[in-house]
């Protein structure tokens, strides 16, 4: 593969925040987009590296102007990304002019996904005004602890019940597809039952971690409703001895992969979250999730800023690929994968 194909390549398995909500012609952003063929971006309605409550998230024009110059710049081909998933985890604040969204938990407890159906089918709509394409939800962690500090503390679970998950997370795939609009399962194997949160550290879930936490991605890769899913910082020795599961060439091959036959998009949680940092450096953890199977890799560039973080980080994958640390056929797969998942929700768009 030549140098310029294969940097090419590389530039579009990254999803990147970007610091503020307007677009200047010479924006950190602008250039990578142009000049660095990156991948998408992920949005913010915080910055917490600068400890700013305002963000990419302002208001509901001001966010279909910035999406729409962020696609002018792209040709229609990126990925423009949020968490929305409702309740504490959403991106889109009432003060700002936005509706309020239900956590998982208040929908899962109803008898049945009606109000789930109609959350799923208000917030799609939202994003797709917005202008945003990729959904980083919904949540299919099983609520194993409900004392867990990210998970059940928040109320980001449908349900202890591996099947009413799956149902209520197809209710809102099917949604946001009508909207042309995709999701993604998330946190890979599992992150139910953990009792620390992956933002702060190393996360070990090997001792609490159940076969059923595997129930609803079965369920739902089975029925063709997983397109995307994320894969969480979570250290479970059962299946890897030494990395955490996004590192893991073992929990992403063997088991997503082959045992449970995913053939989508594989995604990283945000790579500087500090499960991943307290242990590896940017550079050398995201050379080893791509190897180990991640097929998108995000950089939030939120918990910490660099607007040169896309050029680093894509120059140290180069560089792996030609110590050979990285394979060429790696990155072909990995790129095949993205551009399968572009082709997906052009495909949702055409339809609605």
């Amino acid at each position: 593969m030549q140098n310029s194909t294969l940097r090419h390549k590389i530039g579009q398995l990254f999803l990147i925040g970007f610091a503020g909500d307007t677009l200047p012609s010479k924006h950190p952003i602008a250039l990578d987009i142009r000049e660095e063929n990156l991948g998408g971006v992920i949005l913010f309605d915080r910055f917490l590296a600068e400890k700013k409550e305002a963000h990419n998230i302002i208001s509901a024009e001001q966010l279909q102007k910035l999406t729409t110059d962020l696609q002018q710049l792209a040709g229609g081909n990126l990925l423009i990304a949020v968490d929305q998933e409702g309740g504490e985890i959403n991106r889109f604040k009432k003060e700002r002019g936005f509706p309020i969204t239900p956590t998982a938990a208040e929908l899962g407890s109803m008898p049945d996904i009606q109000a789930t159906t109609a959350s799923a089918g208000q917030t799609a709509r939202m994003l797709r005004a917005a202008g945003v394409n990729l959904n980083l939800a919904p949540v299919v962690d099983i609520n194993v602890n409900p004392e867990n500090p990210i998970i059940g503390r928040y109320g980001r679970s449908f349900s202890e019940k591996g099947r009413t998950v799956a149902a209520h997370a197809a209710a809102w795939i099917k949604e946001h597809r009508a909207e042309g609009i995709q999701c993604c399962l998330k946190h890979f194997p599992g992150h139910g039952s953990s009792q620390s949160d992956s933002h702060h550290g190393f996360v070990d879930i090997s001792a609490s971690w159940r076969e059923s936490e595997l129930e609803p991605y079965r369920l739902l890769i089975d029925s063709g409703q997983a397109e995307a899913i994320m894969v969480g910082h979570l250290i479970n020795r059962t299946f890897d001895p030494t990395y955490p599961a996004t590192l893991s060439t073992a929990t992403l091959q063997v088991l997503l992969r082959w045992n449970l036959g995913f053939t989508g998009l594989v995604i990283s949680d945000d790579m500087q979250m500090k499960a991943i940092t307290n242990g590896y450096g940017l550079d050398e953890a995201c050379c080893k999730a791509l190897a180990a199977g991640i097929d998108l890799l995000i950089i939030g560039n939120n918990l910490a800023y660099d607007p040169r973080i896309l050029q680093k980080s894509k120059n140290a994958v180069f560089e792996a690929v030609l110590r050979g640390e990285i394979t060429e056929r790696r990155i072909a797969e990995a790129y095949s994968f993205v551009q399968k998942f572009k082709l997906s929700l052009k495909t949702h768009h055409a339809t609605k």
